[in-house]
């Protein structure tokens, strides 16, 4: 989806790689230098600041020191009058008053250059004294992270990606339904990608999305507002799988020659793993080409950086270029979000599988065992943790946006494990044990919903995100414990139920972005910022999910009517867009075609109406981005750097 998801999770093997004993020793030297160095150079920090407030205050009579020495050795003159100071340097002459003028301009420039630059080193150093010995202490930690890792760097750099066994891919064909309505509606959802694809190609082409009523390109600060083609990666599965090859080949084509990664951008790591990583991943695994491999890895190496935190908990935030990283403003305490980094899992295994490095499913595991040693207020995980002293933000759980996916991605990772990863799911369980004892609820209509815990107290609404969680429910009712299959598949049924009310409540039958459940009002949004819909997939996700399972043919009912209503009241001739008001006749448009929408929304209604055996459930995992990855068989062997 495109919601948070989790340690939304999963992982497994190949031979494991241990270094020898004097790399460890070197490792260990290294660290203790880097402590070393960091010490010093809070040390000189203070030595800067009482040298330049002796010599680099601005200029007076009191002192003549700067102008009548130092500043000659720091600028390389040209003045013939200072020749006897400096006999090594170039004396020009004969140049006349014009070069003698320009040349005291280039001093003069030099002089406020060098002033400015201490006056922000004396800053620093101020900043540097200020802080607490913890706060020292933990950039010291996050200085030796980021040197071990620049020393894993050096070391890999020169290994290229060793050929690994292809998992057995089955279901990638046609998925021909076989009965012509059905077959007919699959038709018209190709055709709906079509034009959004065809529509990005001729008014956004490598920009990250289109605004399509303005015919131009979009993006926003999850991409750091650099133009990497964000729709272009997004959709290349959807577009495979619908057999529009040509278009695969010209998103093909670009990604080899303009996807570049050593931009200067500050992007999501939860955004770009999900989008970028999992879509370049799922094009490999669909195409066999081996670029979409090489730049997931190329990629995923750039996102490294933001796990170089005390705790090993990401930034939310990382830059491309520089690697520094750091959280959301508004995330509580500064807090990292437990949707965001709970949902790196399927794609770091896949990462390692691919590459043969073990620091990506590595990262992933040490998050999972941070997490189990927490305690969990009423067994639930808030949607909140701080990086640096691994302790819970705001007492916030959801699982709608800032939580969605952590539970996905544990269900998952046990799936993706080929259900060997035992840890993954009974964490699960044990969070869904939780979930269903505090958050779910039904109306006094009927309606099963979930609302978010708050601080002890329980809010009656649910969000569109929130709706991915029947299909969850529905995928995961096998291997429940306690034979509680049908429970779960039941749970399912009825927040899918819950959720199309929330659609058919509505003037144009799409769904607004979250709807209450309070003082008569069932189904329904109050506030008029909760009104929009973004072209989100979550409900016809579910749909898609419960259809699989039970083959009760309303889902593929509902899955209709909304791709009806959003080609009615969301199509314009640039493409697709939102629209703020699900409750007026006459809607304004947001103008965004969110790369979601081609690589989510479009893709669950095309496998809504095609047969069982286009990729199914037994041999595929949908990432939260609804990027299908293999389920990894290798019961043989252990991921490198995973413990037997």
């Amino acid at each position: 989806m495109t919601a948070p998801a989790l340690l939304p999770l999963s992982g497994r093997r190949i031979p494991s790689v241990v270094p020898g004993a004097s790399s460890l020793t070197h490792h260990r030297a290294t660290l203790r230098l880097s402590e070393k160095f960091i010490l010093l150079l809070i040390l000189s920090a203070f030595i800067t600041l009482c040298f330049g407030a002796f010599f680099f205050l601005p200029d007076s009579s009191k002192h003549k020191r700067f102008d009548l020495g130092l500043e000659d050795v720091l600028i390389p003159h040209v003045d013939p009058n200072i020749q006897g100071r400096h006999p090594g340097l170039a004396v020009i002459h004969g140049q006349g008053d014009h070069d003698e003028h320009r040349h005291r301009e280039e001093e003069e420039s030099l002089r406020r250059k060098i002033r400015a630059d201490h006056e922000q080193a004396l800053q620093e150093a101020k900043e540097k004294l200020r802080k607490t010995h913890q706060e020292l202490r933990a950039e010291i930690q996050t200085e030796k992270n980021r040197m071990a890792q620049d020393l894993h760097k050096k070391e890999a750099a020169a290994l290229p990606l060793s050929p690994v066994p292809m998992p057995r891919l089955v279901g990638i064909n046609d998925g021909d339904p076989g009965d012509p309505e059905m077959k007919e509606k699959r038709d018209k959802i190709r055709e709906m990608m079509k034009h959004a694809w065809d529509s990005y190609r001729q008014y956004g082409w490598g920009h990250n999305e289109l605004k399509p009523l303005a015919k131009k390109g979009h993006s926003t600060n999850i991409f750091g507002n650099s133009q990497m083609g964000a729709t272009i990666v997004d959709a290349l599965d959807t577009l495979y799988m619908m057999g529009l090859h040509d278009e695969f080949k010209d998103g093909q084509a670009w990604i080899e020659e303009n996807l570049d990664f050593s931009v200067n951008a500050e992007v999501s790591v939860f955004e770009v793993n999900i989008r970028f990583i999992g879509g370049l991943l799922a094009a490999y695994y669909l195409s066999g080409q081996e670029v979409f491999k090489v730049k997931a890895v190329q990629l995923a190496e750039k996102l490294l950086p933001a796990f170089n935190t005390p705790t090993g908990i990401p930034w939310a935030m990382v830059n491309l270029k520089s690697g520094v990283g750091r959280n959301w403003g508004w995330a509580s305490a500064g807090s990292s979000i437990l949707a965001e980094f709970g949902t790196l899992h399927m794609e770091f295994v896949h990462l390692t599988y691919l590459s043969g490095n073990p620091n990506y499913y590595q990262k992933v595991m040490h998050i999972r065992k941070l997490l189990a040693k927490l305690d969990r207020p009423n067994g639930l995980y808030p949607n909140y943790l701080n990086p640096r002293t691994g302790r819970w933000g705001q007492h916030h759980t959801s699982v709608g946006g800032l939580g969605d996916s952590f539970y996905e991605y544990l269900l998952k990772a046990w799936l993706m494990s080929d259900r060997t990863d035992t840890e993954a799911r009974k964490t699960y369980d044990d969070a869904i044990e939780a979930i269903e004892r505090h958050l779910i609820r039904k109306s006094s209509g009927g309606l099963t919903f979930i609302g978010e815990w708050k601080n002890g107290h329980l809010e009656r609404k649910m969000g569109h995100l929130t709706c991915f969680a029947g299909g969850m429910f529905a995928l995961g009712a096998d291997g429940s414990p306690n034979d509680k299959a049908g429970h779960y598949l039941q749970l399912g049924a009825e927040i899918a139920h819950t959720c199309h009310e929330s659609y058919d409540r509505t003037v144009l039958k799409l769904g607004p972005e979250a709807f209450k459940f309070d003082s008569g009002l069932e189904a329904v949004a109050v506030r008029q910022n909760e009104k929009y819909y973004i072209l989100r997939p979550e409900v016809i996700e579910t749909y898609w999910y419960m259809w699989r399972f039970t083959h009760d043919p309303k889902y593929r009912q509902w899955g209709w009517e909304a791709a009806e209503a959003i080609n009615k009241h969301c199509r314009v001739s640039g493409g697709f867009s939102g629209v703020k008001d699900v409750y007026s006749s006459s809607p304004a448009y947001d103008d965004v075609q969110q790369s979601f929408f081609l690589a989510e929304t479009l893709k669950y209604l095309y496998l809504l109406f095609s047969s069982d055996d286009l990729l199914p459930l037994d041999s595929w995992v949908f990432n939260t981005e609804a990027h299908p990855l293999p389920v990894l068989r290798l019961v043989n062997l252990t991921l490198p750097g995973s413990q037997q």
